[in-house]
Order: C-alpha cells, then sequence, then structure tokens
C-alpha cells in the first residue's frame, strides 16, 4: 500500500509555510536567530511539538514563525517543502502563507513578494512541484490584521495567487467580522477560502458559507454533526480541506477512530487531504493516505478517488488538472 500511495499523482491544498518546516530546517533557523524561545536541540525540539491543546498550539507556531525574519529565510523554507511534497509525489500545492506574520517581523513588502516568486520558479525547475498562494487573515490579530493582509495582497500580488484564507482560532473570532475583506477580495478575482468548524461546531462553517461566501473550506470537520450542513456542502460541490493527524494533534478530534472524515465522504462532500502543518505534527501527505487506508479501510479504489477529488477541488490551470486526474485515473490498483 505504501508504493501505491507513493505512486499516486497528487494535489495538496491545506499545508501552512510556517508549519511545513522540517525539524532539520527549524533547528538551524534557531540557532542562526537564537533567543526567541524555539529550542535548539532535536530532541527538545520534537518535545517542544507536543501539543497539549490548539491554544498551545498557535502559541508554539507563534514562536517558529519569529525564526522567520527574511526573505531568504521565506525562499528556504519553500524550497524545503517542494522537496519535501516532490518526496511524496505532489505535482501542484496551493500553500497558506500569512503575510502580516512576516512583515510585522520586518520583511519588506516588495521583499515577500520577491521571495515567493522565486520559490516558485525554483520549485517547478528543482523537483517538478507547481506552487499556488492562499494569503490567509490572521485571527490572533482579530480584526485588526484583515485590512493590511488584504492591503498587501492586492498591492502586492504574487505570481500565483488564488485566494483569501482565514486561519488562527476560531473560538472568539466569528467568521462574520472579515465579511467586509472577503467581498472586496472576490471583486478583486480572488477565492474565498477561510478555515472554520476545526475547533468549533457546524455554526462556524455555515458563517464561512453565508456570511464570507467560502468556494472552499479548511478542516470544517464538525460539518459532520449537521445532516443539513452536510447535504448543503455536497449539493455545493463546496470542498472540505481535511488534514486528520493534524486534527489529532492539536486535540480537536480525540481519537482517529472518532474522525468525521468518512462521514463526510459517505455523505458526498468533496474532500481534499492535507497535512496543515507537516513539520510540526511529524507527517506527510503519503502519510496521511495511509490513514484513510489503515484507520478507515480505505482501498487502493478509494484512495486514488480522495487524489483526484483534491485535484478537482484545486484552482489548478484547466490543462494541469486534466493531466493529473489522468495520470491518477492510470496507476495500477491491483
Amino acid at each position: 500500500m505504501l508504493e501505491f500511495v507513493s505512486t499516486l499523482p497528487k494535489a495538496e491544498l491545506h499545508v501552512h509555510l510556517v508549519g511545513s518546516a522540517s525539524i532539520p530546517t527549524v533547528l538551524e533557523l534557531a540557532r542562526t536567530h537564537p533567543g526567541r524561545g524555539v529550542p535548539t536541540d532535536e530532541q527538545a525540539l520534537r518535545d517542544f511539538y507536543e501539543f497539549t491543546d490548539f491554544a498551545h498550539f498557535i502559541e508554539v507556531y507563534f514562536k517558529v514563525n519569529s525564526l522567520v525574519r527574511t526573505g531568504r529565510d521565506v525562499l528556504a523554507l519553500l524550497l524545503g517543502l517542494a522537496r519535501d511534497q516532490a518526496a511524496n509525489n505532489v505535482r501542484y500545492s496551493e500553500v497558506t502563507v500569512t503575510p502580516t506574520s512576516h512583515l510585522r517581523v520586518g520583511i519588506e513588502p516588495d521583499e515577500l513578494t520577491e521571495a515567493l516568486d522565486e520559490a516558485r520558479r525554483q520549485a517547478k525547475a528543482r523537483h517538478n512541484v507547481e506552487f499556488a498562494w492562499v494569503f490567509d487573515i490572521d485571527g490572533v490579530l482579530g480584526r485588526a490584521g484583515a485590512p493590511e493582509t488584504l492591503d498587501w495582497v492586492l498591492k502586492h500580488r504574487p505570481e500565483a495567487t488564488i485566494g483569501l484564507g482565514l486561519g488562527g482560532p476560531e473560538i472568539g473570532v466569528p467568521r462574520e467580522w472579515f465579511r467586509e475583506q472577503f467581498a472586496v477580495a472576490a471583486d478583486a478575482g480572488l477565492r474565498c477560502l477561510p478555515h472554520a468548524g476545526e475547533t468549533t461546531g457546524p455554526a462556524t462553517v455555515w458563517a464561512a458559507v453565508n456570511e464570507l461566501h467560502a468556494e472552499r473550506i479548511g478542516h470544517g470537520t464538525s460539518a459532520a454533526q449537521d445532516p443539513r450542513l452536510l447535504n448543503y456542502l455536497a449539493d455545493n460541490n463546496i470542498a472540505l480541506e481535511v488534514c486528520p493527524t493534524s486534527n489529532i494533534r492539536t486535540k480537536a478530534v480525540g481519537t482517529m477512530t472518532e474522525h468525521p472524515l468518512p462521514k463526510l465522504v459517505a455523505a458526498g462532500v468533496p474532500v481534499a487531504l492535507g497535512t496543515d502543518d507537516p513539520g510540526m505534527f511529524h507527517t506527510s501527505l503519503n502519510n496521511e493516505y495511509l490513514v484513510c487506508h489503515e484507520e478507515f479501510g480505505y482501498d487502493r479504489t478509494q484512495l486514488a478517488e480522495l487524489a483526484i477529488a483534491g485535484v478537482r477541488a484545486s484552482y489548478a490551470p484547466d490543462d494541469v488538472k486534466k493531466a493529473l486526474v489522468a495520470e491518477i485515473s492510470a496507476v495500477p490498483r491491483g
């Protein structure tokens, strides 16, 4: 099964730039920028990544983010991500970047754009991975960071920018706070791709749909609690970016046995597998497919269908999507 999963070409639609950094990459950054609360010893860093809950995860994430000080650091992270995704046969990747987290540590607006454009060129040339960008509003900042995020996206829009996202905590951060930014983004041709329903109930997913006009939703796992919402997502082809290992590591879901992914798929909701923060959660996209086999009993045909669903939920160019679907369909399932 590992050989089959490794052979499947894939698209990844839910992976965060900072959280993608491998242990060696973070150690190098921590030693380069000491004194920021991130361990410089490998075992200590692995222990640092043992999360007690989602709030603790956010706290650790911000400390690691503080190590990314220059455009060169951004480029290094992305080339590491491209290398790791190539090893998982990922051909197309929509990477979530949080502009405010980089701008507020001193990276210049144009420097960030140049780093992303250069990373995109090198990822394709070196690793045959095609990057596109989702720029998310940081929920930790509440309403304050939303105009700043949108302003940077509209003024400094890198190549292959596809959408506006919304990440960070959900509790105490209503989706409707960001109605204006998502409306302006839609008018500017950006897709609306917020997180919702990861650590809160179905009402947050409904808010993402009704208030922000979400076209795809990060996580959305609590939708499984609301049959009417499941029907709505399925009928309107609104995909969920589901990251099983992440949900367990952040305690958003108690155990893999309880994970709602099979219920979402059975209801006809499009599901795209993602890693979320693979460096912090010690996972990979191949591993997420294996989880679906080992924990949920998915066979080769069902895993291939998940891979195809991920491609179809993407905003890759039509020719890229068509070629990837054909390649996945051609992988032997015997």
